[in-house]
Order: structure tokens, then sequence, then C-alpha cells
């Protein structure tokens, strides 16, 4: 609140708003809209132009040397899928203050992997944890506390411990699961939130959302939820898991016809985009397809009792 005053144009009042808008650092005023601030604020656009650029300037949101980043990258923390495989192709597991991405058909692992990590970012780093909770977002009623419990048995982990450090949310709309989106702030300010699971992302945009007409209403909102999303990931330090589904393109006669909900949009967003298939038995094939900062290159997994395993 004292900070919010310090900034030029705004009093008392408007911090009173900013800050029960849900805004609790120069940070998060920094990165917010002048749109967002003249609706939850009541303020002209000039003056929340005014105060955003204010914030920008204390929050030090300037340049930096590629040097500092690389420094402050080094601290970023890595969640285990459990398959050391997996988690080579993408950089060592799902990473913070980044949004990871998996898409495939139906049975392909995609929920089970989001369970797993449910578990895991609650051991120690040593073990690929980071001793944290988790946030578990359900658009498609696919949570499941007893698969968690089997694998935190699996773990050598207590389950009733394992499942009181998990928050289930079911999102029933498009605007319920940006709202439960938004929600996490508060809650990853008052506990040591380390991962937000939303499986899947587009399962709800897809059924409220039919047919051209509707299409770039769709893609803009969906714009802004990633958005969101990341702006969570970053201020707070957190990993973002999201599940993805996937389309058939009838028109492909050669090569794989599977192609991920969301377009353009979806695909420039992700920070690690993955592709998960069905193969031979129990196994599963993971092709990493975009990371910006490593090679495509694929991983075999398997899905067993014991959670997800080489």
């Amino acid at each position: 609140m004292t900070e919010f005053e310090d900034l030029e144009g705004v009093g008392p009042a408007i911090a009173e708003k900013l800050h029960s808008a849900g805004y609790d650092s120069l940070e998060s005023l920094a990165v917010a809209t002048t749109g967002e601030l003249m609706e939850v604020a009541e303020m002209g656009t000039r003056v929340a132009m005014k105060v955003i650029n204010a914030a920008r300037e204390a929050a030090k949101m300037g340049y930096e040397k590629a040097s500092e980043v690389m420094e402050r990258r080094k601290h970023l923390g890595y969640i285990s899928t459990g398959s050391p495989a997996l988690d080579k192709i993408i950089g060592g597991g799902a990473e913070t203050q980044g949004v990871t991405e998996v898409f495939g058909e139906f049975g392909s692992g995609k929920s089970q992997i989001a369970h797993q990590l449910c578990v895991n970012v609650q051991l120690p780093p040593e073990q690929g944890g980071l001793e944290g909770k988790a946030i578990y977002i359900d658009t498609e009623n696919t949570f499941r506390p007893e698969r968690i419990a089997q694998m935190a048995r699996a773990m050598g982990l207590d389950p009733e411990r394992v499942l009181e450090n998990i928050y289930i949310a079911r999102a029933h709309t498009t605007d319920h699961q940006m709202l439960l989106a938004e929600k996490v702030q508060e809650m990853a300010k008052e506990g040591d939130v380390k991962l937000i699971v939303v499986d899947s992302l587009t399962s709800l945009f897809r059924t409220e959302y039919c047919g051209r007409g509707v299409l770039a209403e769709r893609q803009q909102k969906l714009g802004r939820h990633i958005a969101a999303l990341h702006r969570l990931s970053e201020l707070n330090d957190l990993a973002i898991f999201v599940t993805n589904q996937v389309m058939a393109r009838p028109d492909m006669f050669f090569g794989d016809p599977t192609k991920p909900i969301g377009g353009h949009v979806l695909g420039h967003a992700m920070t690690a985009r993955i592709y998960l298939r069905k193969s031979k038995a129990n196994t599963r094939v993971a092709k990493l397809v975009d990371h910006p900062g490593l090679p495509p290159e694929s991983a075999t997994f398997q899905i067993t009792e014991a959670g997800i395993r080489d």
C-alpha cells in the first residue's frame, strides 16, 4: 500500500482499490494493462498509463545485461516428471518461470504426467522436487486423488500429507477457468505454491466457441489467459504445466494428421511444447516440438502402477 501511494498519480483511495483488486506488488502493477486499471480503479486512460509507467520505473523493469539474465536463470527450479529420459529432453523437468505444454490424443499420458508432477513437486530439490504445493485446475474431471495416493506410496511418501498439499478446483466455463487462474495469485502469496496444473487448457474454449464466426474472439480470450499464466509463473517463481487436446486433419494423406488445438496463439506462447503418442504395449513416446533453448528430441517412457517411469 505504501509503495503504491509513493507512485505519482496514486492516492490512498486508488491504492486501496488496486490492493483490493489483487495488485499486491509494484511488479504486478507494472505488468498490468491500461484497460485492467481503468476497470478496477475507475481511472481514465492517461492516469492509468501514468500509474503503470511509474510502477515500471520504480520496479526497474527496463533493460538489463544478458549476463545478469544468465545469472538469474541459474536459480530456476525444475520438477521431475518421474522419467529421467523425459526430463532430459526438456532440460531437467518442468521449469519455474515458464509454461510447459503436453498435447496428444486421449490415453497418451497427459493427465498421468500432471498427477506425477503434483506428487514430485513436494519432494526436496535433490530428489527432483521443490518442496512446494500444487494447484490443479480441472476442466475435464480427470483429477483422481486415488492415483495421487498410489504414486505417493510408490515414492515412499505419506499419501494423506501429499493430498493435503494439493488444491483442486473444477472449472465449468472459460470465464470460471480464467477467474480460478487469477485467484492463484493470492494463494501463491499465502502458501508455498510451486506448481500450477491446467488440465486441459483448451477443453472449455473448444466447447464454448464453435465455428469460424467466433474463432477470433476465442483466440483473443485464450491469448489473455495464457498471458496471465505466464505472468503468474514469472512473478511467483513457479512452474505451470498445461495439457492440450488435439484434432485430426482429414486433409492430410501423408504423415501424422494429429494437430494441437489453439493454433499459433497457443503455439508461440509456450515455453516447452511436447507431443505425446502411444507406442507398443504400455509405452509412450514424447517428442519435444518446441523450446527456446533446446533442440527437438524424443524420449520413451512408461505409465506404470507406481507412476511415470523410464
